[in-house]
């Protein structure tokens, strides 16, 4: 998401969880032209690896149960998201993605052509930065929320990674809220069940407290 749901994240610290953001490079910065465009042709593959590695460095922290940690993400979130679940099934153990995309080949071209370019001048690259290419990998509790109206991030990615889990025999829990769109806030309720079900997902799956 554009601004992350402070309230909600200051919640989850209340309740015990330990709530951290990572910059990744590629992400915006003031850190210069090479941070930023390092990740041209490679979107989804350098900064899920560098999620991974701090992760990984958190998990040794002493007050940090590495059997324990968690990804949530929303839009390129929810893409980061699956990709660090998959790509790196051992590190995480919960992941709550939110209108992502599964497949690369399928989001607005004038984003992936200026990145990526296209899938026959770039196919390594859409294949090994989309997360439905990893499917098969999935081992912790994952869930998957997508508006079935979705305008941006087109609905049809989720469906062909579905297929995909179901084709590896992988559990998971999906919501879809119909004929919501990307920020999957229209109709009476909408936001409030949306972030009860990932307050209730991450609770039920990964319950906080000490190690």
């Amino acid at each position: 998401m554009d601004r992350p749901p402070s309230l909600w994240h200051l919640m989850l610290t209340q309740k015990g969880y330990i709530v951290m953001s990572v910059d990744n490079r590629g992400t915006p910065a003031p850190k210069g032209r090479e941070w930023r465009k390092c990740v041209y042709l490679k979107i989804g593959i350098i900064s899920s690896a560098e999620q991974a590695k701090a992760a990984k460095i958190i998990g040794n922290w002493d007050f940090i149960d590495r059997e324990r940690i968690a990804i949530w993400g929303w839009s390129g979130g929810g893409s980061g998201t699956l990709n660090a679940i998959l790509r790196y099934p051992d590190i995480y153990h919960t992941g709550m993605s939110v209108a992502p995309v599964p497949d690369q080949r399928l989001y607005d071209a004038i984003y992936q052509e200026r990145y990526m370019r296209t899938p026959s001048e770039n196919p390594e690259g859409f294949e090994k930065g989309s997360p439905i290419s990893f499917a098969g990998n999935l081992k912790g509790n994952l869930l998957i929320v997508h508006g079935t109206g979705d305008d941006n991030v087109h609905y049809q990615g989720t469906e062909r990674l579905i297929n995909e889990l179901i084709r590896y025999n992988k559990h998971f829990t999906m919501m879809a809220y119909p004929n919501r769109t990307h920020g999957i806030r229209e109709g009476e309720g909408t936001t409030r069940h949306l972030y009860e079900l990932l307050t209730r997902f991450l609770i039920t799956n990964m319950p906080p407290g000490e190690k």
